[in-house]
């Protein structure tokens, strides 16, 4: 056989080629790897890209959920830590009606109904809702749960889940549930301190993804157990100065004043005057907060700071203070009552319709004696009237913490005539609000000092710590010290041995002041007939007050006085706020002694307002004597004819200005 031989030339021309053909290989291979790589690449960014969003959710859907967490609402506890409002931690139904399997929607329905309470029907509109979330049935019970659970489990019902909520419990029911207010089902403060601080006290709320079990019921505890709920510096608790025990007491008094008086309504407070903090604040007739959508709108108002009223005669205890402050008036100046006066055509007259003929000015708070407060309002005049009504915090808001406050309303001082300073000297043609008033008698009882009303001690952080503490806080001196010691002083007797003694509570010196207010008819211009406001606003001990209460009784059917229904009330409550709040008693200075009587007064000074006089009666006297009548009133008398006087053209008991020129008619 012939062999052929290659020269080196020709070995190394062969070694060129197959290295060509090799490296084309290598090039082929790694064009191939590339093409391969870009296809994934972009398969990889078509899934990630463009289906991510929908793989990753269906994902979520068949291997876990979303799980809602929230942390329970801020508790709200009394002076003394006890609890009011708390939250609980319960189980909510919901339905994924996507995931419902079709032609089952009735026997899913048919089965959950009975378990949970609902009818069939009810659960079958859910379904058909759609979608991926319906509520079904908030706040299960334990039972409900349990059986849900077992359900899901024999059925196969992974179109049911549970979620947590917090649900809004108050355990002592209907106590202070005006002042609470109450939550709706979505953690949302609806009235009352639950509405007003609701940004501190809401739970907070966080959403997370966790893995489930093969029914998609609960979820793996590793897929849960590094998941917490977030916490963050608003979850407070709410401590007020309301004590719940003062308050029971307070709101089971007025239970009883409700069946034997039959208003509309009743109020109380109970106030520190010294520091102006609210330890009861109550109404009935009231709701349950547990269930407050069982109950009219109405019932949930707090009328102690969203009502307004005409105050009555409680209010002169206001008059009274401005008059002595002016050094205008005295306990022992002397009083013509003339039984009615006439103010710019406007009856004046007192509650009795008689006259209490010469008095002083101790008895006219004893006696509540219209016409004379009436002088007293026009001597003060329209300017001084309204300056101290406003220096008392009528005609502005309080500021206290709670929401729906009204400020009241008052006259505006360069608009208001003779008759409008005569009927707000009474207490009537104004309106106030309970909180106000109370808080303007606090005022007479704290030396003379304005305190700012509040409701709320202080707020904690989660840990414990203090977020924010209410200090009393003084707003302003209205009276002197002496004049608010001489005005405590005719307010006590007032109790001792006037109008407001069926307030008394034996052995304590109690001071404060009734009122009878007609209602103003709303339906038409002016009063409603036969509809009342009785009241009585005082404090205890004179000599050291601890408290100052209010007890307001709107339209009582029957006897409507201030003095016969409310201060009764009033005592009922004072009695037992001396025993709980261990009230030391005190001898009553007033107890066994008579009255200082007027009967037998003659030739006093008495008291006529500042350029104004009341026009006496002088028909049937001679010339002489009525024109001794008309200049001891400060009046000019011109006489027409001779006689008897037959005729006066001022009618008699008109306030008129002094010096006026009454005409007289005179026939033999």
């Amino acid at each position: 056989m012939k062999r052929f031989k290659l020269d080196s030339k020709e070995r190394a021309k062969l070694g060129q080629r197959e290295q060509k053909r090799i490296a084309g290989h290598i090039a082929y291979a790694l064009l191939f790897v590339w093409f391969l790589f870009v296809v994934l690449a972009a398969r990889y960014a078509w899934i990630q890209l463009v289906q991510g969003e929908e793989l990753a959710a269906r994902v979520r859907h068949e291997t876990g959920g979303e799980l809602i967490m929230q942390s329970p609402r801020g508790a709200i506890l009394d002076r003394n830590g006890r609890e009011l409002a708390v939250s609980l931690m319960l189980k909510s139904l919901f339905i994924d009606p996507n995931n419902v399997e079709k032609g089952k929607e009735d026997e899913v329905a048919a089965k959950l109904a009975p378990l949970i309470g609902l009818t069939q029907e009810a659960v079958r509109r859910d379904i058909e809702q759609g979608g991926g979330f319906v509520w079904v049935k908030r706040f299960l019970t334990t039972d409900e749960v349990a059986a849900v659970r077992e359900l899901i489990r024999k059925e196969g019902y992974n179109c049911l889940g549970f979620q947590d909520e917090p649900k809004r419990s108050y355990p002592n029911e209907d106590l202070a549930a005006n002042i609470l207010g109450f939550v709706g089902t979505d953690d949302v403060g609806l009235d009352g301190v639950e509405q007003a601080y609701d940004d501190l006290i809401k739970g907070t709320v966080a959403e997370t993804f966790v893995q489930m079990d093969n029914i998609s019921e609960l979820p793996i505890l590793g897929s849960v157990s590094l998941h917490r709920v977030p916490k963050k510096n608003q979850c407070k608790t709410v401590q007020l100065t309301i004590d719940s025990t003062v308050q029971f007491m307070v709101e089971e008094v007025l239970e009883e004043a409700l069946v034997e008086t039959q208003p509309l309504s009743v109020t109380a407070l109970v106030m520190k005057p010294k520091t102006g903090e609210i330890l009861a604040m109550a109404s009935r007739p009231s709701y349950n907060p547990n269930h407050f959508e069982d109950y009219p709108m109405e019932l949930w108002k707090n009328r102690a700071v969203s009502s307004v009223y005409e105050p009555g005669s409680t209010f002169k205890s206001i008059v009274a203070a401005a008059a002595l402050e002016e050094g205008m008036v005295a306990p022992n100046d002397w009083f013509m009552d003339p039984g009615f006066l006439i103010v710019s055509e406007k009856r004046i007259e007192n509650w009795s319709g008689d006259s209490f003929g010469t008095v002083t000015f101790t008895d006219v708070m004893k006696q509540s004696i219209n016409t004379c407060f009436a002088i007293i309002g026009l001597d003060l005049g329209a300017d001084r009237l309204d300056k101290y009504a406003r220096r008392f915090g009528f005609g502005e808001l309080t500021g206290i913490e709670l929401p729906a406050e009204e400020e009241g309303i008052l006259f505006e001082a360069d608009k208001m005539r003779d008759s409008d300073i005569a009927t707000m000297s009474i207490g009537q043609s104004i309106a106030v609000t309970p909180l106000q008033l109370i808080t303007a008698m606090s005022a007479i009882a704290n030396d003379g000092v304005l305190m700012k009303p509040h409701i709320v001690k202080a707020i904690y952080n989660e840990d414990g710590t203090v977020y924010e503490e209410t200090k009393p806080r003084e707003v302003r001196r209205v009276i002197r010290s002496e004049t608010a010691k001489t005005l405590i002083g005719l307010l006590e007797q007032v109790v001792s041995t006037g109008g407001g003694q069926k307030a008394k509570v034996k052995g304590y010196r109690i001071g404060g002041k009734t009122g009878t207010a007609q209602k103003i008819n709303t339906d038409a211009v002016g009063y409603k007939e036969g509809s009342y406001i009785a009241s009585f606003c005082g404090f205890a001990p004179t000599e050291d007050p601890e408290v100052t209460l209010l007890v307001i009784i709107d339209e009582p059917l029957g006897t409507y006085y201030g003095g016969q229904i409310a201060a009764p009330v009033a005592s009922k409550i004072f009695r037992q706020l001396f025993r709980y709040l261990n009230v030391e008693p005190s001898s009553d200075p007033f107890e066994g002694k008579t009255p200082v009587t007027t009967a037998d007064v003659q030739n006093v000074a008495v008291h006529q307002a500042v350029a104004r006089a009341t026009v006496p009666d002088v028909v049937g006297l001679d010339a002489a004597q009525a024109q001794k009548q008309m200049e001891g009133a400060g009046l000019r008398m011109r006489a027409e004819g001779r006689g008897v006087a037959i005729s006066q053209d001022v009618a008699p008991n008109t306030v008129v200005e002094q010096g006026t020129e009454i005409v007289v008619r005179f026939a033999p």
